[in-house]
């Protein structure tokens, strides 16, 4: 769990993070800023992300598992000897309304009370989330919450991938995409919204741990839409860092318009694939950040720094 990055016995991890194993080197390669492992809802361990990184020639990526730091340090024991640099990271839920806007939060401090707290409580309705819709499920299929937990890794945040998984697995879908088009659909009436802060409290959190944060694709089609701009210069005013304009989600309208926004306010303009291993079709390195887009992530971090291999 999260919260042993706060003991004692692991504190000398979080100094090293603090403190920097980072060489400052210029980054060779291409920089990928938004993975998942199987600790939320990727498919490979933080481990087999790192070296699928690593055969994908990537110079650096981000680990930006859902609420949750539990994968860093097995990332930065693979990292190490690959000649990448890891960037330890999360994507952290909030919501308007019922929409969910992701927060991706970049080089924090992973002990930080206030964070813990908040990602501790959101691991938790998640799973009580999924429990609930599971039951819903299970009144009409043959679906029961012991196939859903054969689907994660122990310890791993678990949620709707999970619950789509096991609806592959059983044979009531093809794949994660068609069980989210399909029986969890928000318009299936399985659905069940989850609770999660506002993004204006997600970047409260991430900037009061000393970590950057970054709205992610916020540019897409459908109900998860783009924000408000009123709502967008709220999180501005409040220390947003920046926008994940390079997605394959955004729509290409969405992101010229994100460049604009982001030229207008000063906003560090990102690009990242959204790796989920066999979970999505997104692959490694599909979408990259500017290196000097990344450097200016590393002068606004104070919570943590990169890890280079």
């Amino acid at each position: 769990m999260d919260r042993a990055y706060g003991t004692a016995s692991d504190q000398g991890l979080n100094d090293a993070w603090r403190a920097g194993t980072y060489d400052g080197q210029m980054i060779s390669g291409r920089i990928d800023l938004h993975t998942h492992s199987s600790v939320s809802d990727g498919t490979e361990t933080p481990a087999e992300l790192i070296r699928s990184a690593a055969a994908q020639g990537l110079g650096a990526v981000a680990l930006t598992d859902h609420d949750s730091t539990a994968g860093w340090r097995e990332a930065t024991a693979a990292v190490a000897g690959t000649g990448m640099t890891l960037v330890p990271g999360m994507e952290l839920s909030t919501r308007v309304g019922l929409n969910s806007v992701h927060m991706l939060g970049y080089l924090f401090d992973p002990a930080n009370e206030a964070l813990v707290r908040e990602t501790d409580r959101l691991r938790e309705d998640r799973l009580h989330r999924a429990e609930r819709m599971v039951t819903r499920i299970g009144a009409d299929y043959d679906l029961s919450w012991a196939d859903v937990l054969a689907q994660a890794t122990p310890g791993a945040t678990l949620g709707r991938p999970h619950i789509a998984d096991a609806l592959v697995a059983k044979g009531y879908a093809r794949d994660r995409s068609a069980a989210f088009a399909g029986i969890l659909h928000w318009r299936s009436g399985y659905y069940e919204p989850h609770e999660a802060p506002s993004p204006l409290t997600g970047v409260q959190l991430i900037r009061d741990a000393g970590g950057v944060p970054v709205l992610a694709h916020p540019a897409t089609r459908g109900r998860e839409a783009n924000l408000p701009r009123t709502h967008l210069l709220e999180l501005i005013e409040a220390g947003l860092g920046g926008i994940e304009v390079g997605h394959r989600e955004n729509t290409e309208a969405g992101k010229q318009t994100l460049r604009e926004l982001a030229e207008k306010y000063g906003l560090i303009v990102t690009g990242s694939s959204d790796y989920h291993g066999d979970g999505k079709p997104n692959r490694l390195g599909e979408n990259t950040t500017d290196p000097e887009q990344f450097a200016r992530i590393l002068e606004q971090a104070t919570g943590s720094a990169p890890v280079s291999g």
